[in-house]
Parts: structure tokens; sequence; C-alpha cells
């Protein structure tokens, strides 16, 4: 290829001297000149094996233009014959750069960086601007490992992408660009150089990182997150406390956690749960959003305003003599209802599914900064899945997404579970293993809670209220036990029990054959049970929630 092209004048050779490169570094890499036109253009020559393919042409003022209908390569390409390792850089002078600093294993993209980067990657034919790659695939299929060097804004880091995704992200590394002054961030190669040095320069590329993989990661890049957990920068490290002291070894509760609860029908999960939550919100102000769908609003309500004022709702039998709240009270506790809790309904006879609850929950947390999502009870579900998907694939399947729902917004998400329908029931608490649906249930959880309470009035007290921790993942926050409550049935309150209500009703569960604990799962063995009704009695006793 005839170019017509002449060694750098002196005027040239300053303006580069002026940038930091030095004539030898010219004349290895064969810069030469070009007068056209009356004007003198720097010509950085493309060579393969030496001979010369392309010529692109820089005049002092930066306008480009280069020789048309020529082949695509890489600045610099026989500098990188059989190398392992190859930096790429954005422009031919941050080449010329890398040589100034010792690295000759360097190239230079030809037509320099895209706006943006691309939504996907077309086929090898409509490649068109990464052609060069594609052109130089046997130099490149040698490299262990490629570093980007390309410019700091954002079209530089788009051609870093851009390439990654060609090249391959396993294998490349990218830069970090030093600080110039106080305030300014060096833009590129030459830069460096020209402001901090070749040694500057070369710690630019001994420090290169790994290329971020979405989904792969160093221990390194959650320090700071390590710190802060060894720190207790965040206050709820050990998790949060639920207001009984009975439960303090036993159970806490933590942000981005699963606690999956069970009991028998009318066991009083479900007020568990909502006292819970007025505990927690009283300790630390949490709010929460409840998908309760066995609850009308205005009962739920009732039982959430009785926990917060220590007082029935109305003036009936259940209250005794109890003092009904007042109206002040009953306002301020309505105000207090909506400042703490989020609901979410169906406004229709639908179902909903479970996709659908974590979106609104999504809202939840972004709109009004809740931290703790009850879903109450799974039964109540949308639960259609494909016809070649089995139950317990779908209950696998649909934990994982709360669970992931519940890291990634770090809200602890406590989901209701009943029992299958089993028979010859003793009395005793269900096993986690025996929720309807699925093994998974405890197998995925963070945590499994069973609600029990004693039916037999000749067996124990019947207002004590049995909380089984049957799985802590995390030994931080708890351990495998039993705590015992009593349930205040004017407030809905529960409180610990004392050591007499515990001695009578300890017994009672023994008897029962309750709590074998088996070396494979750590959870209860107990015998089945069978339907339980939901009369408005027990044993002549009222219903106890």
């Amino acid at each position: 290829m005839d170019l017509n092209l002449e060694p750098l004048c002196d005027e040239l050779v300053t303006y580069f001297s002026e940038r930091r490169i030095s004539a030898e570094t010219l004349r290895r890499n064969k810069v030469m000149q070009r007068q056209w036109k009356n004007k003198i253009s720097i010509a950085f020559t493309y060579r393969r094996d030496g001979v010369v393919v392309g010529c692109k042409y820089r005049e002092v003022d930066k306008k480009f233009s280069q020789e048309a209908n020529t082949e695509k390569i890489f600045y610099g390409l026989d500098d990188i014959k059989r190398a392992q390792d190859i930096i790429i850089v954005e422009g031919e002078i941050d080449k010329l750069s890398m040589d100034e600093a010792g690295y000759r294993n360097c190239v230079s993209v030809p037509d320099g960086a895209p706006p943006k980067v691309s939504i996907k990657i077309p086929d090898r034919d409509q490649d068109k601007k990464y052609q060069y790659l594609w052109n130089c695939k046997d130099y490149l299929d040698s490299a262990s490992r490629i570093i980007l060097a390309t410019d700091a804004d954002p079209p530089g880091q788009a051609l870093a992408e851009e390439l990654a995704r060609r090249l391959g992200k396993e294998r490349c590394w990218r830069v970090k660009w030093p600080k110039k002054n106080e305030t300014d961030t060096c833009k590129d190669a030459n830069e460096v150089l020209m402001f901090l040095g070749p040694q500057a320069l070369r710690k630019v590329i001994e420090d290169a990182e790994l290329y971020p993989i979405r989904g792969l990661f160093a221990f390194k890049d959650f320090f700071a997150e390590i710190d802060n957990y060894y720190l207790g920068i965040s206050g709820d490290e050990l998790g949060i406390r639920t207001g009984w002291k009975s439960m303090d070894d036993l159970y806490k509760v933590v942000p981005g956690e699963l606690t999956i609860v069970t009991g028998v029908p009318n066991s009083g999960k479900s007020e568990w749960i909502d006292a819970l939550l007025c505990n927690i919100n009283k300790e630390c102000g949490w709010k929460f959003v409840l998908c309760s769908m066995e609850n009308k609003v205005r009962e739920h309500a009732r039982k959430l305003l009785e926990k917060r004022i220590k007082k029935p709702f109305f003036d009936a039998r259940y209250g005794a003599s109890a003092e009904r709240m007042t109206p002040d009270e009953f306002e301020m506790g309505k105000q207090w209802l909506n400042e703490t809790f989020h609901l979410i309904r169906c406004e229709d006879d639908s179902l909903p599914s479970i996709n659908w609850v974590l979106d609104l929950a999504k809202a939840a947390v972004l709109r009004h900064g809740v931290r703790g999502l009850v879903i109450d009870p799974y039964n109540e579900l949308d639960h259609q899945r494909p016809s070649n998907q089995t139950e317990t694939e779908y209950v696998s399947q649909i934990l994982t997404k709360i669970k992931r729902f519940a890291q990634h917004y770090s809200c602890h998400v406590w989901f209701v579970a009943h029992p299958r329908q089993l028979h010859n029931w003793n009395g005793g608490p269900p096993n986690m293993y025996d929720i309807s649906g699925s093994a998974h249930f405890i197998n995925k959880c963070d945590n499994g809670i069973v609600i029990h309470r004693n039916r037999d009035k000749n067996a124990g007290p019947l207002d004590v209220v049995q909380v089984c921790v049957r799985k802590v993942r995390n030994k931080v926050i708890g351990q495998i036990g039993d705590a015992f409550l009593t349930y205040d049935r004017v407030t809905g309150e529960f409180k610990d029990a004392g050591k007499a209500t515990i001695a009578a009703a300890t017994p009672a569960q023994k008897q029962k054959n309750s709590y074998v604990k088996s070396m494979k799962d750590n959870v209860a063995n107990e015998m089945p049970f069978p339907h339980v009704e939901t009369a408005d009695s027990v044993d002549g006793q009222d219903c106890f929630f």
C-alpha cells in the first residue's frame, strides 16, 4: 500500500514530546506524517506481520480520517502476537503511552467508542462496528488475560462492555483511572502519563481488577457489608426481640429471612403473628404489609387495636368487666393502624398469585418503607401451575421467590401454612413436615415455628400457648426449643407464662409424645391429628381465639 508517507517533522515530534511520547517510541511504532491539501497530519500505520493494511490520520486539532476500503484491525496488532496478556486501549496515543510505561503488549481499537451499550450482540456478519475483533480473532484467542483500559467517560465504559461481551468476561480485567488532581480523574492512559508519569501508569495496569460478571462475586465485594455486620452498624444484626423474654434465646426477627408458621386450626397462628408485629413496632418502629386473606379488614383492625390499646373493642360478653376503649383511644389507635400497617387485598373474587402479592409488597417497601410482610395463609393463594409441574416443585419455586424478595428488600416474611388433614391425632403439636403441600416448607425456610394450645382442660391450662421453635438456620439469633405464653382473651395480648403455669402445661405435652427430636431433621415427631371443628366452642368452653 503506497501512502506517500514521510518521517515526522520536528513540530510533530515536539507535539508528542509534550504528551510525554518519546521519539524512540514513535520510531518503533512507525508513526509517520502525510502532507495533504497544505496540511500535515499524523499517520498511524496499521500493520499485520509488518505489512501496512490501513492507515489512520489525525490532525493536531483532533480531526480524524482514514484510508477507505481497508481491513479493520487493531493498531499495534503485531505487538500482541502470541501474547498471554493483552491490553486494549481506546486510541493510538494511549497505545503509545502504554509503550512509554513499558507495556508493548497493547493495542488500540480503530474506531473509538460507541455512545452506549447495544441491546444485543448482532451476528458476526452484521457486527460491523466490531469487525476488527473477528479479523484479529487468532491473536485474541491465545490470550488468557485481556485488560480493558478504555476511557473513563460513558462511551469508554460502553466500549469496555461491548468488548467484554465479545471477548468473554471471564478473561477480562478493567482498570481504574487515578485522580490527576483533587477534583478531576484521569480520562485515559495518556493523561496518566502526562500528569502522573509512567510509574503511575504501570500501577494502573498492575492494579487492574477482574471485570464484573453478573452473579459472580468475590468476598471483598461485600467487605463493607461484612464490616457493618461485625460492628453492629444497623442495630439488627443479632435480631429484633419478640417482646417475650421466654423467646429471647429461641427466636429473633432478622430482616431478609423467611419464617414459616404452622399449627392446627384455631391454635392462634394469626393472633400470635399480630401480637408479634405489635411488639416489634413498639420496640423499633417497624412498618408492615399484611396479606391476610382469612381476615375481614374490620375484624383484623379490631384485633390489632385491642392488642395496642389493651382494652376490648366492644362492650360485649368476651370483654367481661373490662372497660371498653374510649373514642379518643379509638381515634389514636386508628392513626397508629394507618401509619404502621398496609394491606394487600384482592378487590374482586379472584385469588391472588404469589407474584401479584410480591409485586405489591415490593411497592410497599419502596413507597412506605415496610420491613415485614405477612402472607396468611398459603392455601388462600392462587396455585395454578403447569400440568407437568408437581406440587413439590411448585412449593419450592414459590418459596424461592419469597426468599429472594426477603433478601433483596431486607424484609422479614412470615408465611402461614396449615398442616394437612391427618388422622389419629393425640392432641400434640403437629410436625413441621406435616404442612400440607411439601417438605420444602421446613427445608427452605430460615425459621420454622409451630403455634399450639392445649384443648383438654383435664390436661392443663386452656389459656396457655406453646410456641414451638422447630428450625432456626441462623444460630446467632436463636435455637430449637419451646416457649409458653398465656393469652388474654379480652385484649388479645400474649404474655410470658409463669413458672407454675409452665409446670402445669409441660407434663401434658410430654404425655402426648410431643417433640421427640430426630437426629435427621431436629423437628417434632408427633402423632398426626384429625380435622378440627371450627365451631364457637370446644369441650363446652368458649372458642379460644
